[in-house]
């Protein structure tokens, strides 16, 4: 919507990796209403610039801004209202999904248990919440970080290669998730090999050049 301060705005970034730029003068935002997918070969600097862009590695040139403010001053502000997944999981592997669920929302998120549940039911984990996670496959240790998409409130969501490991039901429903966070407002940046099939527009951000 023209005239609106950005979300999360990006000036000049670069990134450098074995003396080889992979990215330089990158800049663009994201604004309310948003999904953005990076796009790129491997080792285009894809999740690195997730990374940059969440404050989890250094940045060593350019700005970012959120909500119109220098992240170095905004950047409590931002990490409040922000939720990375990465491409690894993150849940841990001797907890239940409930107990990865529970750990994360009291540190992010005031959710009571029955809603807490009903995430885990939504994406296919009814039976397995008590469950320890190393005891479940690839693709329900994903479902089960998932599940902090449907309770999380945050404004901005950063996904790496969520899509991994998910069957064709579980790519569905996130991909309407995605469009009905972006339609509430909130946006999404995300990278994935998944081809996107969303209701609305996907802004695209190219990085390196095609193999």
């Amino acid at each position: 919507m023209t005239g609106q301060t950005p979300l999360l705005e990006a000036k000049n970034l670069q990134c450098e990796r074995d003396d080889r730029i992979l990215f330089e003068n990158l800049s663009f935002s994201v604004d309310p209403g948003d999904v953005v997918q990076i796009e790129g070969p491997n080792g285009a600097g894809k999740t690195t610039l997730l990374k940059l862009l969440c404050g989890l590695a250094p940045l060593r040139q350019g700005e970012l801004f959120w909500r119109g403010e220098r992240m170095s001053q905004a950047r409590p502000q931002f990490l409040s209202s922000l939720l990375y997944l990465g491409h690894k999981t993150g849940v841990k592997a001797l907890l239940t999904p409930l107990e990865n669920l529970r750990a994360w929302c009291a540190q992010r998120e005031d959710v009571n248990e029955e809603r807490m549940m009903a995430a885990l039911e939504t994406v296919g984990l009814a039976g397995y919440e008590y469950s320890p996670c190393n005891s479940l496959s690839a693709g329900q240790q994903r479902r089960a970080a998932l599940a902090r998409l449907h309770v999380s409130s945050a404004p901005l969501w950063v996904l790496d290669e969520a899509f991994t490991a998910i069957d064709k039901k579980g790519v569905a429903q996130l991909e309407a998730l995605l469009r009905e966070k972006a339609n509430a407002g909130g946006a999404v940046i995300l990278t994935t090999h998944h081809s996107l099939h969303l209701s609305g527009e996907v802004r695209r951000i190219q990085l390196g050049a095609a193999s």
